[in-house]
């Protein structure tokens, strides 16, 4: 157990937290939200001692272990993938590293009896600490995330792949708790749903801060809520904190309306000077003076899109036999896309397969290798970028906005200042003479989103807009999306906004044919798993039809004759424990039985359907 007592920290002059008091058992998953610039990561950096707290104390065993992943976490640049992941001062740590150097440099000199001398000597010592199960798992982890070439140098991998590497880094290490700062940036959907799963499996207890919502319902149990200095602890998942946070705001709000009936009535009271002892009457201007300093957190931060945007006409965009490479590699060839009015467009696909290479070229911020973009006269294209290249950090917050407008437009044609639309995104007449460089990283997106919809585009593009911008701002993000009369195209990972905002897909399978899909991304994965079925099932009657039988023996037409039945039962209990789990709270050890034994009845199911395809073959072969 993990116990904080009283924890305050502030920045600067503003006050991010007070007052904080809370404990985190094991099997506690935890997700912990609020608006950007809240706290949230200084708040994790706290919980895992990288900073320290203003006031207050953390508390806990002595031989308590906590791992923490930072959003922008540093690798060393001269070590192997796999002597990086194996860092720490843990023995087991310990020993798997020196193993994996031993092992190296066998390999660079074998018949150098030194080396073998040592490899031997550290696979007693694998053997001791029974380190195998645990090497074997850390690269798993690492194949699974997408990282094979285990000896490379740290320096030698990409962005998105040194993200991979400080994951399984923070997966593999023991701990009591696990700190996740936005775990599920820079990855693509399979390896998320992938996460997904080995979380749910984990043994310690978790805190993470992510903005996937799908991610965020599926893993936790616990949500603590950020907001105003102040740390709320709902029990459930994601679902669960939406319903509690209502009804605690509806409270909130009785509970003020019933503080000003009182305080109009004390008034009232002092006012009309009734006759009381001296004594009375001053406790009772104490009682008064009490109830004006009492304050209430019911007005919610709320981000406002109301901004509108330019006439689109008929033609917007259109892509004509576009091919572009990079380096020596060709990403994509022979793109050929109509982009209409009202259109809602995703692109989806691992990383590094040129999506955003696309963008920049619809948006004709790099020229294609080979074909034509055409664009409409009317259209105005309010390109979202990664990155913060666009944020002076010298510039203050109304400056850089300024540099856009004095005044917007909203969708009703009403003038807003540019002072009132910060203000709206959250950010305070105060705040507005802050220098950009002193804003969290959440903020500088926010400010920057601002900007974009400023320009009163009507053709949005957005580079993956999720990462780094909080739930609340993208549930309102994903609101203005769909009553924006323009047309919207995006890079995304995030499964929930692909689902709110996109109707069809561009998808980059790894191939330099890009694939369209009408529907939302939750249709594509349907679709993909009904295509892969049939698959299955052709290899099958190929196999099958090479050894045709006659007749089925006495024991297979006993399983014929009840394996529907089998199946059926099987069904039924699967979905009993689906039913127990969701119902099951934040009991984990419960949890995880029901979890290993859910697993082992859709494993016996997975089997009792092949068999029955095998024996359904042989029935429709003797049935000719």
């Amino acid at each position: 157990m993990l116990t904080m007592e009283n924890l305050q920290k502030s920045y600067g002059d503003k006050l991010l937290f007070e007052e904080i008091e809370c404990t985190i058992t094991n099997g506690d998953r935890i997700g912990l939200i609020g608006v950007n610039g809240t706290g949230k990561s200084t708040f994790l950096k706290v919980v895992a001692g990288i900073e320290s707290p203003d006031n207050g104390t953390i508390q806990c065993p002595k031989d308590y272990r906590i791992e923490y992943l930072a959003q922008n976490t540093e690798l060393n640049p001269e070590l192997t993938v796999i002597e990086q992941i194996y860092y720490g001062d843990s023995v087991i740590m310990k020993t798997m590293r020196e193993y994996e150097q031993s092992i190296r440099k066998l390999e660079l000199d074998p018949n150098n009896e030194f080396a073998q001398t040592n490899v031997l000597k550290m696979q007693q010592q694998m053997d001791e600490f029974d380190a195998w199960e645990a090497n074997a798992t850390a690269k798993t982890i690492l194949t699974k995330l997408g990282i094979t070439e285990f000896d490379s140098k740290v320096n030698e991998l990409s962005g998105g792949q040194k993200k991979r590497v400080a994951i399984a880094r923070s997966l593999i290490q023991p701990a009591n708790l696990l700190i996740l700062d936005e775990p599920t940036n820079h990855l693509d959907n399979e390896t998320i749903i992938w996460l997904e799963r080995y979380l749910s499996t984990y043994k310690g207890a978790l805190l993470i801060v992510t903005h996937d919502r799908y991610f965020l319902n599926r893993i936790t149990n616990t949500i603590f809520e950020l907001d105003k200095g102040t740390l709320y602890r709902y029990e459930g998942n994601y679902e669960m904190f939406l319903e509690k946070k209502a009804e605690r705001e509806e409270l909130e709000a009785s509970e003020q309306q019933k503080h000003k009936n009182t305080l109009r009535r004390e008034l009232a009271w002092l006012r009309r000077g009734a006759r009381a002892r001296s004594t009375k009457q001053k406790a009772r201007i104490e009682r008064i003076d009490q109830l004006q300093k009492q304050t209430f957190h019911t007005r919610g931060e709320n981000v406002e899109f109301q901004v509108g945007s330019t006439r689109l006409g008929k033609h917007v965009i259109e892509l004509k036999s576009i091919e572009k490479s990079y380096k020596d590699r060709r990403l994509f060839t022979d793109v050929n896309f109509l982009i209409t009015p009202g259109d809602r467009l995703g692109i989806i696909g691992p990383s590094g397969s040129g999506k955003t290479t696309l963008l920049n070229i619809i948006a004709k911020r790099i020229e294609p290798d080979s074909g034509e973009v055409k664009i409409g006269e009317t259209v105005k294209i309010g390109y979202y970028t990664q990155g913060e290249e666009e944020l002076a950090g010298d510039l203050r917050v109304i400056d850089y906005v300024k540099e856009v407008a004095q005044v917007v437009h909203t969708k009703e044609g009403e003038l807003i200042t540019v002072e009132q639309m910060l203000e709206r995104f959250l950010f305070s007449r105060s705040k507005q003479w802050t220098y950009i460089h002193r804003l969290s990283g959440g903020e500088k997106r926010r400010l920057y989103l601002l900007k974009v919809l400023m320009t009163e585009p009507n053709v949005i593009v957005l580079d993956e807009p999720t990462n780094d911008l909080d739930t609340q701002t993208l549930s309102v993000l994903e609101e203005y999306l769909e009553h924006f009369p323009g047309v919207v195209i995006t890079v995304s990972h995030d499964r929930y906004f692909l689902d709110r905002v996109v109707e069809e897909l561009l998808v980059f399978n790894g191939t330099e044919k890009i694939r369209h899909f009408f529907g939302t991304y939750s249709d594509y994965i349907d679709n993909q798993q009904r295509q892969q079925k049939p698959k299955q099932e052709k290899k099958k009657v190929r196999k099958e039809g090479t050894k045709t039988k006659k007749k089925l023996s006495y024991h297979e037409q006993k399983e014929w004759d009840t394996i529907e039945d089998d199946i059926m039962e099987l069904e039924e209990k699967v979905a009993t424990y689906k039913i127990e789990i969701d119902a099951t709270g934040s009991d984990f050890e419960k949890l995880q039985k029901l979890y290993e034994e859910q697993q082992k009845l859709e494993a016996e199911l997975a089997f009792k359907m092949e068999r029955w395809e095998e024996l359904s073959l042989i029935v429709e072969e003797l049935e000719k």
